[in-house]
């Protein structure tokens, strides 16, 4: 550990000693800063022992969203890699702005928490101050606006940078894995301390890109005139040339200790062709599903998870007692600031059964954010309760009922959001006959998985597999994703899934398989592009009452994601960063 605190020691007081006052002074800090030796190794066994002592992850925050979920996969493939015959674990911690609630349904306890105040990203980064000043506001080239800015982000960067090298110091990491802090720009200060670190104490990256600020964003002049993407406002500034220069060298950082681990091709090509990447040093990491998500189930392992959430969205009650839409719409402020699950109806006095066998179970596994495109998920039950087979069994059979189940949390940031789908399900119900639209019901659990009512009923929490195996099918018309992991989770699962033919397109492709040996495509439905016609909501209808007609769909999924998506293919491309980082 001495070595390690004296090139902490040493990184304090030249980052202290820095005299910092534009972007200009910041870029020339990190190109002549004096190189730091990484530690060498003879061979593969001495160096995955060094990394035994410790891996560190890092990222904005902790919760029950995919990135962390992914994490949690991460730290599990270097558990298995580094185990030593006698069972003993590596040290894993995880270093992060805030550890939420949900984190503990993803996070082992065994793993090591450590927070930083003020990593968070976005508009948890002191309440978006220093985001917006960034990103949503003029920030003219030689400004004093540009120059306050600047070194305002190297006094933060010098405060996170002591904490997050005093703790890879004191517990002796040797391989530090960001996760999204080196491509989507949620703060500044924290990626600017983590490449000082790095570099200054001589640490090794295995920095780990989901999703770029460029997927979904580019300048006002490479826009047609009204079009815009959800990403846009990172290139606000971009005419401030010192800063967004040094800003392009850092989402990501091309260090001499880093390998770049992405999650498609098309981002590793772009790397490589547009950025100058060593293809030597360019991965992709497929993602990887446990085993517990092939398992075979029953209608009655459905109804007896379904008995359990129920419990949880009724926050413990014996009968699931919706709010009426627009009285939880008028209290949605107070709702924000401390989300707990909740059920909407249409109106006050209904009453919902999450083990009624005619209940037809949508499944939306997100959180609420605009790009999630929730809304239109309501606008496909509308249609359906309109227009399709689906129609004549609300009619005919008075059991018959529909839950849309939005899975994740809102960020605080996305009430507007939240309001858009409460409004597009008020829309809803007003455009169906009232008897069937007492019989459709929203509900979100917010990421909650457990609840002080399930052991004395003899239940467990459920795990990410169990949410899948509520549904009937699953909903997912998504504008933009990094990889899209519902479709890989549903298949393998065995529900069917609905889903958009999200951006960028190319991601899409490679994860449905478009290109592979038929065998080894996963088999969807497309939300279409403009409207539903007819022969689309006649499928859909079919894939929410065809039961056991799915079967054939069903087994040929679960072989096709089990064929790419194990965990060997995880671990065979952990092996490989590894030994290019050694």
């Amino acid at each position: 550990m001495g070595n390690k605190i004296e090139l902490y020691e040493k990184m304090i007081g030249k980052i202290n000693s820095a005299e910092i006052a534009d972007w200009s002074d910041i870029a020339k800090f990190l190109t002549e800063r004096e190189a730091t030796a990484r530690s060498t190794f003879p061979d593969d066994a001495s160096f995955k022992e060094s990394l035994r002592s410790g891996i560190a992850f890092l990222t904005f925050d902790y919760g029950i969203d995919g990135v962390s979920i992914e994490i949690a996969k991460y730290a599990t493939c270097f558990e298995r890699i580094l185990s030593d015959a006698d069972g003993s674990i590596p040290e894993l911690h995880f270093i992060g702005g805030d550890f939420h609630d949900k984190a503990e349904a993803v996070l082992k306890d065994r793993w090591k928490r450590f927070r930083i105040e003020g990593i968070n990203g976005w508009s948890k980064w002191y309440d978006g101050k220093w985001f917006s000043k960034l990103y949503y506001e003029d920030m003219p080239e030689g400004s004093d606006a540009s120059k306050t800015m600047a070194r305002e982000m190297w006094r933060q960067t010098a405060v996170f940078a002591e904490k997050l090298g005093g703790c890879i110091a004191e517990n002796e990491i040797e391989l530090l894995f960001p996760v999204n802090l080196f491509s989507n720009p949620g703060n500044f200060a924290i990626t600017l301390a983590g490449i000082l670190v790095s570099e200054l104490m001589g640490i090794r990256v295995f920095n780990s890109n989901h999703d770029f600020y460029w997927e979904g964003g580019a300048p006002a002049s490479e826009r047609k005139d009204g079009e815009k993407g959800p990403r846009d406002h990172f290139f606000k500034n971009m005419d401030n040339k010192p800063f967004f220069s040094l800003f392009q060298s850092m989402y990501p950082w091309n260090g001499a200790n880093w390998a770049q681990v992405n999650i498609n091709t098309q981002q590793s090509e772009a790397l490589n062709a547009e950025y100058e990447f060593p293809k030597e040093k360019l991965f992709e990491l497929s993602t990887s599903i446990s085993d517990e998500f092939f398992a075979e189930y029953t209608f009655d392992d459905i109804i007896l998870t379904r008995k359990t959430m129920g419990l949880i969205l009724s926050d413990g009650a014996e009968t699931i007692t919706p709010v009426p839409v627009e009285s939880h719409l008028a209290n949605l402020a107070d709702w924000m600031s401390d989300q707990k699950p909740v059920v909407c109806g249409a109106r006050p006095g209904l009453t919902l059964d999450p083990a009624n066998p005619k209940l037809i179970y949508c499944l939306q596994p997100t959180r609420v954010v605009a790009r999630k495109r929730i809304e239109m998920d309501l606008t496909l039950i509308e249609k359906l309760l309109q227009s399709s087979a689906l129609r004549g069994e609300f009619e005919n059979d008075s059991d018959r009922a529909l839950l849309l189940h939005v899975t994740g949390p809102v960020p605080i940031e996305h009430q507007a959001d939240l309001e858009t789908v409460l409004n597009a399900y008020s829309h809803l119900i007003k455009n169906v006959p009232a008897e069937i639209a007492e019989r459709v019901f929203i509900a979100f659990s917010v990421g909650t998985e457990d609840h002080p009512s399930l052991a004395p009923a003899g239940f467990e929490r459920l795990r990410i597999e169990d949410i899948y195996r509520l549904a009937t099918v699953i909903l997912f018309p998504s504008e933009t994703e990094g990889r899209g992991l519902p479709i890989i989770e549903s298949a393998a699962s065995g529900i069917p899934i609905v889903c958009s033919r999200y951006y960028p397109e190319d991601v899409f492709a490679e994860v449905v398989g478009e290109e592979l040996e038929p065998e080894k495509r996963i088999i969807y439905t497309l939300f279409p592009d403009n409207g539903y016609p007819q022969s689309f909501l006649d499928e859909v209808a079919e894939l929410t009452l065809a039961g056991n007609a799915n079967l054939e769909r069903v087994a040929h999924n679960k072989k096709a994601v089990a064929a790419r998506y194990g965990t060997g293919v995880l671990v065979g491309t952990f092996e490989k960063v590894l030994e290019t980082l050694r």
